[in-house]
């Protein structure tokens, strides 16, 4: 292949990437606040983003973000051996050689062999039960496995950076806040909130030795996830913290119903597939929820009043991996029993999302050509 070719090949793969991003998707009501701590070079309170259906293509798209996260990390922590001499977003191309395994599964036409790669996955996601069919919970439990793969995978990356005596564990004077909280007003989201306080390091260390471990840093990271009943609890304090306009230090009617009881709403809404009444049709129902969730009948909830529904409130990964599996199921399911077979997988390939993600690796595996 000529060099002209391959230019040619670039060119047409960018304009196909540059259409794929920017072409209509199906939109997901994620109108959940997605609280977990981010990273401390990189704060971006969007939407929650689903991980790579495939784990070929969230190994890339790991390895293209760890470099990312790496030249962040030199040049806030250590800007003297920063490279500043470098090409603008060159560090955030990974090496071909990264990802020799992914070209088995580029046909004659350099394309991504979607088939061979569905054929593969399909009998480790038909697993309880192998029946030739994979169900809602299959592919529910297949995401989540991606989805903790993903999420542990940052927390240690980010414990590296806190763990300043490298001893495997990280103290609360270790650990500092990421710098847009360090140099905010005091003021911003999750600073008032208490997200960098002791209080919630202390609610995150489940054995109470004063350092957090893997697991209880994971947890503290991302406490919508853990099982952790201090971290539960703290996160139900922060809700009342939060809410409580008036600050006596409980949630009343008024407050509930303007703002957690909307969230709940949402969460309703999202698993029921249902829409929206208006605010005066929704005040019996609010009321009753009230009233339920009032153990005391104080006319207050408190925060341990709050633990049953803290999880519509925080959803976790699981709620998202099986709103992911009821999306997928929805777009390939053609006879419309509830569960996929291989030939309808193969024939409705997942989400336009892949295939632009699948782009990205070929504009790599062009740029490596182009090179020799």
């Amino acid at each position: 292949m000529g060099k002209f070719s391959i230019i040619v090949y670039i060119s047409i793969a960018l304009l196909l990437l540059f259409f794929l991003s920017h072409s209509p998707k199906k939109t997901q009501n994620h109108r959940h606040r997605r609280l977990r701590l981010r990273s401390s070079y990189n704060f971006n309170p969007s939407r929650h983003e689903s991980v790579a259906f495939d784990p070929l293509v969230a190994d890339i798209e790991r390895r293209r973000e760890d470099r990312q996260w790496e030249k962040q990390y030199m040049e806030n922590s250590h800007p003297e051996l920063a490279d500043h001499d470098a090409a603008p977003a060159h560090e955030s191309q990974p090496e071909w050689e990264d990802f020799m395994n992914a070209e088995d599964y580029l046909n004659d036409e350099d394309k991504f062999n979607v088939t061979n790669r569905l054929v593969l996955l399909f009998p480790k996601i038909d697993v309880d039960p192998a029946d030739g069919y994979i169900n809602e919970h299959e592919l529910t439990e297949w995401n989540m496995q991606q989805a903790e793969r993903e999420v542990l995978h940052r927390s240690q990356r980010e414990m590296e950076t806190h763990d300043k005596n490298r001893d495997g564990f990280v103290s609360f004077a270790e650990y500092d806040p990421p710098s847009w909280v360090q140099n905010s007003d005091n003021n911003s989201f999750g600073y008032d909130m208490g997200w960098w306080k002791e209080e919630h390091f202390n609610a995150s260390d489940a054995d109470g030795n004063g350092l957090l471990n893997i697991t209880e840093f994971n947890d503290f990271l991302h406490p919508a996830d853990s099982k952790n009943p201090k971290l539960i609890l703290w996160l139900c304090k922060e809700e009342v913290r939060e809410r409580d306009s008036d600050k006596d230090g409980k949630v009343n009617f008024k407050e509930f119903f303007h703002g957690l009881f909307d969230l709940v709403r949402n969460y309703d809404d999202e698993v029921h597939n249902s829409s929206h009444l208006s605010d005066d049709s929704m005040d019996a129902p609010a009321r009753q929820l009230f009233a339920q969730l009032d153990k005391d009948g104080d006319g207050y909830l408190s925060d341990v009043e709050l633990l049953p529904i803290i999880g519509k409130l925080h959803p976790s990964e699981r709620y998202y991996a099986k709103q992911q599996a009821d999306y997928i199921i929805s777009q390939a399911d053609t006879d419309k029993d509830g569960r996929l077979t291989l030939t309808e997988m193969i024939e409705n390939p997942y989400d336009m999302e892949i295939m632009s993600r699948i782009q990205i690796l070929l504009l790599v595996r062009m740029n490596s050509l182009l090179k020799k």
